[in-house]
């Protein structure tokens, strides 16, 4: 498995290339956050943390994962 995990201050976020499908949600539900055309090609802290979650939740594939820093405070 070829898992990398990208840091940010609120939630991290893996990706496994071997797992993607390219259905390209996580580029068109955030593009700050998830740009293939820039290195590191994911910026976790570009948006809400809860944005994020949200956007790698919709990833077909499960090629894209996250993990709280902190739990979230209930609304």
């Amino acid at each position: 498995m070829s898992r990398k995990t990208y840091f940010g201050d609120s939630i991290n976020v893996s990706f496994d290339p071997d797992v993607c499908k390219h259905a390209a949600e996580c580029v068109h539900g955030l593009p700050d956050v998830f740009d293939v055309k820039r290195r590191p090609w994911i910026i976790v802290d570009k948006a809400d943390a809860e944005k994020v979650a949200e956007v790698v939740d919709r990833c077909p594939s499960g090629a894209l994962e996250y993990e709280w820093v902190d739990e979230p405070e209930a609304a």
